[in-house]
């Protein structure tokens, strides 16, 4: 069993936590934009309040352990450590609720490059579990707007998680899925889920869009985020998203491997 402290360690080697490639430049253009309600960083979410730069900074500076110093301008971000565990041991704890009563479970990632290993052993482990591990809407169109202009997306899941992947994109190739911050894959998958199979996941697990877009309608949701990811830990103090896990999220994949452990034990998951 992996022990707090060699987690920490480990987060801290790999630039998890502490001092993350995440520029400190970027986080705050993102709280700038999220404040004028810009959709490219609201991730699906409405927020109730009315969030202004320096009420984001601060948030940020609670959740995450960034500097809560608005002349602090530049250089790499940082992510407290100590608040990554933290959340790791409640998002565990989000996921043995939800296995204890066999609950039906959708996972989604807009970080597929990275993040696919560590959402799959999840998958599995909950399935294991006795839990239902939904993938409605396999190979659905979806129409997304990216920097480039609206672009076509079709939704894959690779054991029992989704992802978008750009059409004549399978799974055959090397390419693992494309990254997206757009809430419109949960929103297809939510409603493919009820007018198909006639139920709702009790949880979604994931990041991006996928947390923020189940979360702003009602569903349990838990995931990952960036410094330069506001919209989870909005939602969080709002009571949207139920968990937001501060740490990098574009770290090479194999580093998720020892979180993945972690999380497992914790939610009494481990096979």
């Amino acid at each position: 069993m992996l022990s707090t402290g060699a987690l920490r360690a480990h987060l801290l080697a790999a630039r998890l936590a502490g001092p993350v490639a995440t520029s400190r430049e970027v986080s705050l253009r993102s709280y700038r934009l999220f404040a004028a309600r810009d959709p490219r960083v609201m991730l699906g979410l409405d927020p109730a309040w009315g969030w202004k730069e320096p009420d984001v900074l601060r948030l940020m500076a609670r959740k995450c352990g960034v500097s809560n110093d608005p002349a602090h301008v530049a250089g790499p971000d940082v992510i407290d450590p100590e608040r990554t565990l933290a959340g790791l041991d409640a998002f565990a704890q989000r996921l043995s609720s939800a296995a204890a009563r066999r609950a039906p479970v959708l996972f989604g990632t807009g970080h597929p490059h990275r993040l696919l290993g560590f959402y799959v052993a999840l998958a599995d482990a909950m399935s294991a579990a006795g839990c239902a591990v939904l993938t409605p809407a396999q190979g659905r169109c979806i129409d997304i707007t990216t920097r480039f202009g609206v672009r076509t997306y079709k939704l894959d899941y690779v054991r029992g998680v989704a992802m978008v992947r750009e059409p004549g994109v399978w799974p055959h190739g090397s390419e693992p899925g494309a990254h997206t911050h757009s809430p419109l894959p949960v929103r297809v998958a939510l409603e493919a889920a009820v007018m198909v199979h006639g139920r709702l996941p009790e949880l979604v697990v994931g990041d991006h869009g996928w947390v923020c877009g189940a979360g702003q309608l009602g569903i349990e949701a838990i995931g990952l985020a960036d410094t330069d990811d506001p919209a989870l830990f909005v939602g969080e103090a709002e009571g949207r998203v139920s968990v937001a896990v501060p740490l990098d999220d574009a770290v090479r994949s194999a580093y998720y491997r020892p979180l993945t452990r972690y999380v497992l034990n914790r939610a009494c998951l481990s096979q």
